[in-house]
C-alpha cells in the first residue's frame, strides 16, 4: 500500500498533471489581477447604490444583475487595457514591478485580446439586457479612462482631475439603469464620487510619491516638492464635498436623517483633510487616505437608509 502510494507521489504523469492545474490556476489568477478586482468592486457598489436610488416602485433584481455584470466585464476592460497601456512603466515602479505583464507572466498581445474581448462583451451585454444610454455611459467610462487618463498621467498633474470624471459615472450608469434618462438626482451622485476621489487620490499619490516619480507619472505630489499645492486642493475639495452631498436631500432623494449624517461626516473628512495638509506628512496622508475609504460607504448607507 505504501509503495503503491508512493509511486503515484512520484509518478511523472502525475506529477505533469498537476503542474499543470498549477500553472492554469496561475493563469487564471493572472487574468483576474488584470481586471483590478479590488479597485473596481468599488465601482460595482456604487453602480448597484445609483440603481437602488433611482427605484421608486418595485425592485427589479433581475436588472441589477444585468447591470452589475455589464458593469464588471466593462470595468474589467478598462483596468486591462490600462495594464497593457502602461506595463513599461508598471516595471519601474516597486508596488507594480510584479504584475502579470511587467514580470512576463501574461504576454502584451494577451492582455490586449483579454482587454478587447472584455470591451465588446461589456458594451454589448449592457447594450442588449440594460439600455443603449448605460452602454454608452460605460464605453465614454471606459475610452476617457484608457484614452485619455491613462496616457495623460505622464503628461499633466491634471490627470487626477480628468480621471475622476470616469470613476464617477459608475453610480449614474446604475441611475440609467433604472430610468434610461439622465436626470438632477444622477448628476448629484456624480458630483459627490468626482469630488470625493480628488483628496482620496492625492492621499494615495502624497503615499507613492517616489514610485510615481520613478514611473515618469506627473502627479501633483510629484511636482510640488514640498506638498504645499496638494495640501490647498484636499482641503479645497474636501470642503467642497460637504455641500455637494446635501444636494440629495434637497432633490428629496433622501432625508433629515442623511442631512445631518452627511453634515458630521463631511466635516470629519475635512478634519483629515486639514491635518494632511497642514502636516504635509506620509503618516496624515494615510490617515486621510483611510478616513476617505470609511467615508464614502457611510455615506452611501445613510444616504440608502434615509432614502425618500
Amino acid at each position: 500500500m505504501i509503495q503503491t502510494a508512493n509511486t503515484a507521489e512520484t509518478d511523472p504523469m502525475t506529477l505533469a498533471a498537476t503542474a499543470g492545474q498549477i500553472a492554469s490556476r496561475s493563469r487564471a489568477v493572472d487574468f483576474l489581477e488584470l481586471t483590478k478586482p479590488r479597485m473596481n468592486f468599488l465601482v460595482l457598489v456604487t453602480t448597484a447604490v445609483g440603481y437602488y436610488m433611482a427605484v421608486r416602485t418595485s425592485f427589479d433584481w433581475l436588472k441589477l444583475i444585468h447591470t452589475l455584470l455589464g458593469t464588471a466585464l466593462t470595468a474589467g476592460a478598462a483596468a486591462a487595457l490600462n495594464h497593457y497601456v502602461e506595463r513599461k512603466y508598471d516595471a519601474l515602479m516597486k508596488r507594480t514591478m510584479d504584475r502579470p505583464l511587467p514580470a512576463g507572466r501574461v504576454s502584451p498581445g494577451e492582455a490586449l485580446f483579454f482587454g478587447l474581448a472584455l470591451t465588446m462583451a461589456g458594451l454589448g451585454y449592457l447594450a442588449m439586457a440594460v439600455n443603449v444610454l448605460t452602454a454608452f455611459l460605460g464605453a465614454f467610462t471606459l475610452l476617457s479612462y484608457v484614452l485619455i487618463y491613462t496616457p495623460m498621467k505622464r503628461r499633466s498633474s491634471l490627470c487626477t482631475i480628468v480621471g475622476a470624471v470616469p470613476g464617477a459615472i459608475p453610480p449614474v450608469m446604475g441611475w440609467t439603469a433604472v430610468h434610461n434618462a439622465l436626470s438632477p438626482e444622477a448628476l448629484a451622485l456624480f458630483g459627490i464620487l468626482f469630488l470625493w476621489q480628488m483628496p482620496h487620490f492625492l492621499a494615495i499619490a502624497v503615499l507613492y510619491r517616489s514610485d510615481y516619480a520613478a514611473g515618469g507619472f506627473k502627479m501633483l505630489p510629484v511636482i510640488d516638492p514640498d506638498l504645499t499645492v496638494t495640501g490647498r486642493q484636499i482641503v479645497v475639495y474636501s470642503l467642497s464635498l460637504i455641500p455637494a452631498t446635501l444636494i440629495p436631500a434637497g432633490l428629496e432623494m433622501a432625508g433629515l436623517l442623511y442631512l445631518v449624517l452627511a453634515l458630521i461626516l463631511g466635516l470629519t473628512f475635512l478634519g483629515f483633510s486639514v491635518s494632511c495638509a497642514a502636516s504635509r506628512t506620509r503618516t496624515d496622508a494615510r490617515r486621510l487616505f483611510l478616513a476617505s475609504i470609511l467615508y464614502l460607504p457611510l455615506l452611501l448607507a445613510a444616504m440608502m437608509v434615509s432614502k425618500l
